[in-house]
């Protein structure tokens, strides 16, 4: 049996080494997390959905579709800039405070990458009142949406849209390496956001790759991918 698997796009770059480590076959298409549960919601096969956040899963199990969710991994928010732009040694902060700067994420909604970079905003509004409300007037959505362009094959939507010269920051996942010319730059505590990702097994012959995911072996290919280690919920 061919396992058909819809996957948020973040995990596209770990997939060749899970895959390696699996070696049965499976046909696996990317694309953001919540664009990818509408399509399953409307019909679409799909036997294992891995998505980057907990929501989209659990309303796949609360509408019959999935028969078990569970979390598999863990990620964070980072910024992806220019490494031009940390001459004078600027902080996360300063970076995301410069009107100068094009700030550019993922579509909330459509994308949980979008979601945790709105709650970023939010936490930075707690304690920088009107900062956080300011940046998410001006923040750019260009990916993750279902209208959004495509993002190039081999290319992280951080060093296309960089590259590109579409903004000049990217708020994204942590676990997409830093390329050539770009910086990744950390959020510290309190503002940081965990990102959980989660499975939905909606055909019973995929319930032995979902157990995969949760083993030493995979939980090992996720941390060495810059994934953070499973932790209870």
């Amino acid at each position: 049996m061919t396992i058909s698997i819809l996957a948020a796009g973040s995990l596209r770059k770990i997939w060749p080494a899970l895959a390696k480590a699996w070696d049965r076959p499976v046909a696996i298409e990317f694309g953001p997390a919540g664009v990818l549960c509408e399509r399953i919601r409307q019909g679409e096969r799909c036997d294992l959905f891995l998505s980057a956040n907990t929501a989209h899963p659990q309303s796949l199990l609360t509408a019959g579709i999935a028969s078990e969710v569970a979390v598999f991994t863990h990620n964070q928010l980072c910024l992806s800039v220019k490494d031009t732009l940390l001459r004078g040694n600027p902080n996360w902060l300063e970076l995301l405070a410069d009107p100068a700067l094009r700030v550019a994420t993922s579509t909330p909604l459509s994308d949980p990458s979008g979601d945790y970079t709105w709650q970023l905003f939010e936490r930075i509004e707690q304690h920088y009142a009107g900062m956080g409300t300011v940046l998410k007037q001006r923040a750019r959505q260009l990916v993750g949406g279902a209208e959004s362009p495509a993002v190039p094959a081999g290319e992280s939507a951080a060093s296309w849209l960089l590259n590109s010269d579409r903004a000049d920051i990217f708020i994204g996942y942590q676990s997409y390496a830093a390329r050539p010319g770009i910086a990744v730059v950390a959020i510290p505590p309190p503002f940081q956001v965990r990102a959980s990702y989660a499975f939905a097994v909606c055909h019973a012959g995929a319930s032995a790759l979902a157990d995969f995911l949760l083993s030493a072996q995979a939980q090992a290919i996720f941390q060495q991918g810059g994934f953070l280690p499973l932790v209870a919920q």
